[in-house]
């Protein structure tokens, strides 16, 4: 069978709950990684180097993009972003599945990259239902969450070029069907390609 990780990258406007589905799933699987970005903005107040952030100087990010030490980068309010490419490449080389919580843009820059990776797109039940939600946190103002809608709707027409959409209904919902996800994605020929072909050779040899 395959013994490489599975490679999953979430993406979702804001406001749908996307965060809070991932960690239910990561405490129902303590051994998935979960890659942590770079970025070159300052940290905020209670942010940790390496937990929440790798934060790098703009030379230091830089020069990474220039080693092509990135699965995919993007420039946002003036910072960057990245997702460094070696840690998530040995974890999967270890067996470990690694999930990517990435922007829409930077995930299909992962595809290209990484043909094997999972896409899964987090849907709210509706619009409506998007909008209530972002009201209702309270902490932003109107202006604010009229602009997280309007990039919530340009964000959601590239759902159909990921590989699976979740609709975040409830998140104990939500993350079952994510595991249900990654259990079907594991069960491809895409993903157990090696596995057959290791069989077919198999086949051969008995059969001569």
């Amino acid at each position: 069978m395959n013994k490489k990780g599975l490679l999953l990258v979430f993406s979702g406007p804001s406001g749908v709950g996307k965060g809070t589905v991932l960690k239910e799933y990561l405490s129902r699987h303590p051994h998935t990684a979960f890659s942590v970005s770079a970025t070159t903005r300052a940290p905020r107040e209670g942010e940790i180097h390496g937990q929440h952030y790798f934060f790098l100087s703009q030379k230091e990010f830089d020069q990474l993009v220039e080693r092509k030490g990135f699965l995919e980068h993007a420039q946002f309010a003036g910072n960057c972003y990245g997702t460094p490419r070696k840690a998530v490449e040995e974890n999967l080389e270890k067996g470990i599945d690694v999930v990517l919580e990435i922007e829409v843009q930077g995930a299909l820059q992962v595809k290209e990259q990484c043909p094997d990776a999972v896409l899964v797109f987090v849907m709210p039940p509706s619009f409506t239902e998007l909008s209530r939600r972002l009201s209702g946190r309270g902490t932003e103002d109107e202006t604010t969450v009229a602009r997280r809608l309007s990039n919530a709707a340009r964000e959601m027409e590239a759902a159909k070029r990921y590989d699976y959409i979740l609709v975040n209904q409830t998140v104990e919902e939500a993350a079952s069907q994510l595991e249900q996800i990654v259990c079907a994605a594991k069960h491809t020929a895409r993903y157990l390609n090696k596995f057959i072909e290791e069989v077919e050779d198999d086949a051969k040899t008995c059969c001569k």
